[in-house]
Order: structure tokens, then sequence, then C-alpha cells
């Protein structure tokens, strides 16, 4: 299977469209520096050598190139002044404009399930909350990040359009969500907890509209915990 890589344009940048096999090195390598991007395991302003990448990732240089470049349409890093590619850093005025496009990509995927959400589904997403509770509980918060950002991907799948998650994935949007985790003390991944889990309860309960408003709440707390950095 090929996955279209159509990027959008940022800061006039030029747009550019590449194929890549989902089981090839690239596709290997664009995922795990992807995550280790959204998990902050790879810092702000960090160059990513293709040398060193390749190694680490058992790779070719030419897979990393090809996986860095589509990093590059997804606005996740940048060129460098004298070449390079290079992590982006997330910027206060972008926390807004990213909480708006997550709350209408998310808040949309729900506005689709009025017919219901599926047992399995709810079964997994109560998965996840059990999962983030155990990581808090632990103390294990990088766990609890990335699990976090697991249980927001699974509200975008839950209509199961490939087309939404193509333009979740494309935004970065989980980078915002890790910024804020990083950022807040052991209380508000507790208060996360309840939400995601009341938003849950709600589509159990198929109270669509009951499950948006908890999750639009969810955002603006976010938001502010945030930008009050």
């Amino acid at each position: 299977m090929y996955y279209l890589c159509g990027c959008l344009c940022f800061n006039d940048k030029y747009e550019y469209i590449c194929f890549m096999k989902k089981n090839s090195q690239a596709f290997h390598a664009y995922e795990k520096i992807r995550s280790q991007i959204l998990l902050n395991q790879l810092s702000a302003n960090l160059r990513l050598k293709e040398d060193e990448s390749a190694k680490k990732l058992g790779v070719s240089r030419m897979a990393i190139r090809e996986a860095l470049n589509r990093l590059l349409g997804e606005g996740l890093v940048c060129d460098g002044e004298k070449g390079g590619y290079y992590v982006v850093e997330l910027k206060q005025k972008d926390i807004p404009e990213i909480r708006q496009v997550r709350q209408v990509l998310e808040l949309g995927a729900l506005e689709l399930m009025k017919g219901g959400v599926s047992k399995a589904q709810i079964v997994q997403l109560e998965s996840l909350c059990d999962d983030f509770s155990l990581m808090v509980k632990n103390e294990y918060f990088s766990g609890a990040c990335e699990v976090d950002m697991k249980f927001h991907l699974e509200l975008v799948n839950l209509p199961n359009n490939p087309r939404i998650m193509h333009l979740y994935q494309l935004s970065h949007i989980p980078l915002f969500h890790y910024e804020l985790r990083k950022m807040i003390m052991l209380n508000d991944y507790e208060v996360t907890d309840k939400e995601h889990r009341g938003i849950v309860n709600a589509l159990k309960s198929n109270k669509i509209e009951l499950a948006k408003t908890l999750l639009t709440k969810h955002f603006a707390r976010g938001e502010r915990a945030v930008l009050k950095n």
C-alpha cells in the first residue's frame, strides 16, 4: 500500500506531493522520527543529521532524506539557513491556532457519530483511559503523554474516515498536546483523566452533544494552561 503525502503550504513554502510505501525503510524512519518529535524526545531546533539518523534507525541515508522531506512538508522540521533539517520550535502564538484546528477536527469526528459509537470503540477508549491512569499512578509521565495522544487520535478515528485522520496528522496537532502535558503538575494529569472518562461516558450513553461540550472545555482548559506558562 502507498500513502499519499500531500503537504500543506505554510509561510509560502512550496507544496509537494510524494508517495511512500508503508513497509519501506523511509516510512519506518518517518514514523520513528515523527514520534520522537511529538513526544519531545528530539528537542526544538536540534539538527537532524542524515548519517546519524540512518545509523540509529538501521536504514539508508536515502530513506532518512525521504522521511525528513515528508516531515518538512508537515511542518515538523524546517530548513536551516546553511542547509540541513532542524526540529521546529512551537511558539506561544501557535497555540490558539492549533487548538482551533484540533477542535474543528475532533468535534467534527464526534458529530459524525450521532448514529452511535460501537461497543468495541468504547472498550478501546476505556482501555486507553485505564492505561493513562496507570501511567500517572506510577509517575511515568512520558508514557502518560503518549497514551494521551493516542486517546485523542482514537476520537478522531471514530468515524473511520482516513481523510480526517490525514488532515489531523498533517497539522501535527499532537505536538501542542505534548507541550501542554510537559508544563503542568501532577494534579493536571488527574483532571485530564477525569475529563477523558467524562467524554467516554457521554459517548457510551450516546450523548454526543454532551461529549462535544466536555471536549470543548477540555481544549479551553489546556490552552489556558499553556498560555499562562
